[in-house]
């Protein structure tokens, strides 16, 4: 009979971390995986695991161990940009206006290529040109959503902006394939698409089935436009892209009590369930909007802080039965576009969350978002490497 030693190779090892999250319920913390020649034995407790293997070889994994978490928000065509943390007002100018030139197909394809080598689960893309969506959707080494981006603030010239972007659409569509990536709309912000516009876009969206995603509540100043018609937002920005006024943009009036997520819940476009990304600067009514619409929350918790745009209340959104995934944005103000620097993060900025909330978060609200399924690490299922995080 051969002798059992804790050195001994061929008995079961004994993974532990300080999270684990199988891919289904709460997860464990502290937590730990037993393999045994490549495969699964058993997931849990590392005492329980300890007792009920007691010759296997223990050794720490990492700070994680989960499926590959799910890139929810990103913007791949800005992966060439040098990144700066700077104030919003002065990011826009000095980093997304200044490195424009950069932007593109080439970033677009480096920055997929860096996701498939990082092994992500699946990736929620906005796509802001039509050849970055061509250059993007036959890649078979990703899985996921990518939403073509839709920017109008003229309401007359709503139908014919919408009619271009459906004939667009309905061609890449003929593109998907079974498991890869998927064609989905994002109605830029609230600010930035006319009223006209935002309901064709999601009432399409809706129709077809296609996944949406809407940038609402970054910054501060969007919910002070909304209450007053003005502010750094109208001062810095809007004037290029519309002319008028707001009132004209939104097709109403500025409300002291009103805010983006109530105006897109009036406007009927909190019912197609698009994806809200940021989420920062809301009040607790729009949580309560949210939660009865059904729509999940995307966060990027180092976009948020190194654009100085404030953090998203994820206590109050758990606390609402709202999906919350994870997502880099872009390199230019993220700064990388790997989701474990992410979860990293936010543990960091969410001291009194549980960390398995937020690992949940990175996987399971991640591939909610996208419409993809992630590998379960299960009793019998093969063991991979990329499961440490």
């Amino acid at each position: 009979m051969r002798p059992m030693s804790a050195a001994d190779p061929h008995l079961p090892e004994l993974l532990t971390a300080d999270v684990l999250y199988t891919g289904v319920g709460g997860g464990h913390a502290p937590g730990g995986v037993v393999v045994s020649g490549g495969v699964i034995a058993a997931t849990g407790d590392p005492a329980t695991l300890r007792a009920n293997f007691p010759h296997a070889r223990e050794r720490r994994a990492g700070a994680v161990i989960a499926p590959p978490p799910v890139n929810a928000h990103t913007h791949l065509d800005m992966s060439a940009y040098d990144f700066q943390a700077l104030p919003y007002f002065r990011w826009l100018p000095e980093v997304v206006i200044a490195q424009r030139h950069k932007r593109g197909v080439a970033g677009a394809l480096a920055g997929a290529a860096e996701l498939a080598r990082q092994g992500t689960g699946a990736v929620g893309d906005i796509v802001w040109a039509p050849d970055v969506m061509d250059a993007l959707l036959p890649r078979e080494d990703l899985t996921g959503v990518l939403y073509f981006e839709v920017l109008g603030t003229f309401p007359e010239r709503a139908d014919l902006i919408f009619a271009e972007v459906r004939e667009r659409v309905e061609r890449w569509r003929r593109m998907e394939r079974p498991g890869g990536l998927r064609v989905g709309l994002t109605p830029h912000t609230p600010f930035t698409v006319s009223h006209r516009l935002m309901r064709l876009a999601t009432e399409y969206a809706a129709g077809e089935g296609l996944p949406l995603q809407i940038h609402v509540a970054e910054h501060p100043a969007e919910p002070e436009l909304f209450r007053t018609g003005g502010g750094p937002l109208w001062e810095h920005r809007l004037p290029a892209l519309y002319p008028g006024t707001f009132a004209e943009v939104i097709g109403r009036e500025p409300e002291l009590d009103l805010t983006p997520v109530r105006y897109l819940d009036e406007l009927g476009v909190l019912r197609a369930r698009p994806t809200l990304i940021h989420m920062v600067n809301v009040t607790p009514e729009d949580i309560v909007r949210v939660a009865a619409a059904g729509c999940a929350v995307v966060s990027c918790p180092r976009s948020n802080a190194h654009l100085g745009c404030g953090t998203l209340p994820w206590g109050a959104f758990a606390a609402a039965g709202v999906e919350v995934a994870l997502g880099t944005d872009s390199v230019a103000s993220g700064g990388s576009l790997d989701v474990r620097d992410e979860v990293a993060f936010a543990r960091t900025r969410y001291p009194t969350l549980d960390p398995r909330v937020i690992v949940r978060a990175a996987v399971k609200g991640g591939h909610r978002v996208t419409g993809t399924r992630p590998p379960l690490l299960r009793r019998g299922d093969a063991w991979d490497e990329r499961f440490v995080w």
